[in-house]
């Protein structure tokens, strides 16, 4: 998401006993099943015919935050973006990057240095202006300058873009630079209508202009994003849908109930506790695939003076042993039992993670996959080798949802057997993300829909001053090797200095990684062609209804 930031799916509290109970018993019950045997088919495509015509109404898990590529972070913001900016380049439905606004992949020079693309022909934004080179070489300028820019770390290694023609333009890096068509695969690579740029400027969020097969029309906060089709669009005979209102309903409950009774087509991430009722409901399906990202929660080392700012102790409220004592948040790791987590909140249906990169990425290795046990015995013993008096008294913000507390209730449970004292900060989550950008946390429970390429679940996050690093980790020996990791193209030598990252990253735990969800949309049977790929994102291009 991030979120690039998301929030977790979280099951509702009615369907449950208290979590502490729950935990006692998931902890005194033995091994679990295979986790494996409890995921849901890869059935991410819908490829039933529909017919033109009709709104679609989409219910989503949170308010998207600003509808501005270069400044936005959500991942309810990607979905959006989906149908309103097209990129450079996408993945299809087995995440291989294809192009989209360019009409090839890029060409590399023997150097490594130079990626020359280019650019699809009659191309048109939504306000009928055409796009061009000069339009490409614009937004890739904007989101690596531009300032506050989200897009900054990702695209640190770009030196400069030039225009070689009108339907070229040459990238210009500092250094070879192996993710770059997975960068321009997201929001790095979506491309904005210099004129509206111009006319709005740092209001372009209050009403983008990109390529898509719709294009936006209205926003009331809180509430809704409506987009309609775009006549402009290069592929518009595909697209069957004349409108698409994007519900914000944060609660999950709601959001279910709301597309059993017919109120919307789309249920954006249903919770682990609903799978079963939407799977029974023959008016219902469920669209699944596995995810590249991870659920944990960041700890504040050293963001004292707001997101992007050099690292600096913390001052009161919050200082504390987490941010001092590396022993400390290995204790609170070991207090822990991401195992239990999954079968008491989640039903068996998410994965247990201890890092960023997913089991099935060609970058994985045992170090990526490496996992502490728990132990809150040894929790305590660090606890108590600190010279901390037990219990510690931390803070955690968490989403303010009936499925967000639920984790938190289940995290404090657990750590409390630890030696800790987790006092739970229920935010709304734009009002969160805020909070944490400016370093105003101790922990924050949050997480990332993922990337095909491990350097955008890595690099913003534990790079000093990425662009999504709000506990303000800084190591330069971390730093050096996602250097070396974005210069080299070989598969097992990207694949040895990601271990070798993570296992820094375990020793130093900046992030706790707990968990990794399986993407889930809900769709009524009346609507079809709906995809959801591994990258999380609903895409409604081609939706619509049945008859």
């Amino acid at each position: 998401m991030p979120s690039p930031m998301s929030e977790p799916v979280r099951p509702k509290m009615a369907l449950f006993r208290p979590v502490a109970v729950l935990l006692v018993l998931a902890l005194t019950a033995g091994a679990c099943s295979s986790i494996d045997s409890d995921e849901p088919a890869d059935t991410g495509t819908d490829n039933r015919p529909v017919r033109a015509g009709g709104t679609l109404r989409v219910a989503l898990a949170e308010e998207p935050d600003r509808l501005d590529p270069t400044l936005a972070r959500t991942l309810v913001g990607r979905t959006v973006f989906n149908a309103i900016c097209e990129k450079l380049y996408d993945v299809d439905e087995n995440l291989n990057l294809v192009p989209q606004l360019a009409s090839a992949l890029p060409e590399i020079s023997a150097d490594g240095k130079t990626a020359t693309i280019k650019i699809r022909s009659g191309v048109k934004f939504a306000d009928g202006t055409t796009l061009d080179a000069a339009a490409v070489k614009t937004s890739l300028d904007r989101h690596r300058t531009l300032t506050g820019s989200a897009r900054a770390s990702e695209m640190s290694s770009v030196d400069g873009v030039d225009v070689v023609d009108p339907s070229t333009v040459a990238i210009r890096l500092k250094g070879p630079f192996a993710p770059l068509t997975a960068v321009l695969a997201d929001r790095a690579g979506m491309i904005m209508s210099p004129a509206a740029l111009q006319a709005r400027g740092e209001d372009f969020a209050a009403a983008p202009v990109c390529v898509g097969p719709f294009k936006f029309d209205s926003r009331v906060a809180q509430d809704r994003i409506e987009v309609v089709k775009d006549p402009n669009y290069y592929d518009a005979a595909k697209v069957k849908a004349d409108r698409i209102v994007y519900s914000i309903i944060a609660d999950s409950t709601t959001r279910f109930n709301n597309l059993r009774s017919g109120d919307v087509e789309v249920l954006d991430r249903p919770a682990a506790t609903d799978v079963d009722a939407l799977e029974a409901d023959s008016n219902l399906r469920l669209l699944t695939s596995e995810s590249l990202g991870y659920q944990g929660i960041t700890v504040n080392l050293a963001n004292r003076n707001g997101l992007g700012k050099p690292p600096a102790p913390l001052a009161a409220p919050y200082a504390g042993p987490m941010a001092a004592d590396v022993r400390a948040r290995r204790a609170f790791e070991l207090s822990l039992d991401r195992e239990a987590i999954n079968r008491v909140v989640f039903r068996g249906k998410y994965q247990p993670a201890c890092g960023p990169i997913s089991k099935g990425s060609p970058y994985s290795s045992d170090a990526a996959q490496e996992c502490a046990a728990h132990d809150p015995a040894a929790a305590k013993q660090l606890l108590a080798d600190a010279g901390l008096t037990t219990p510690v008294k931390v803070t955690m913000v968490i989403g303010n949802t009936p499925d967000g507390r639920r984790l938190g209730e289940a995290i404090q449970a657990q750590a409390s057997e630890g030696g800790f004292d987790v006092q739970l900060q229920p935010t709304e989550f734009s009002a969160a993300l805020d909070a944490t950008d400016a370093g105003r946390f101790q922990m924050f429970q949050i997480g990332w829909s993922g990337r095909v390429d491990p350097d955008g679940n890595i690099a913003s996050f534990l790079t000093t001053q990425g662009a999504q690093n709000i506990g303000g980790y800084s190591d330069p020996e971390v730093d050096q090797l996602i250097a070396q990791a974005r210069a080299v193209n070989d598969e097992a030598r990207r694949r040895d200095l990601y271990g070798q990252i993570i296992s820094k990253a375990h020793e130093d735990l900046p992030i706790i990684y707990l968990y990794r969800t399986v993407n889930m949309t809900g769709v009524s049977a009346k609507v079809g062609g709906v995809k959801m790929y591994g990258d999380g994102i609903i895409r409604l291009a081609e939706a619509g209804f049945t008859s």
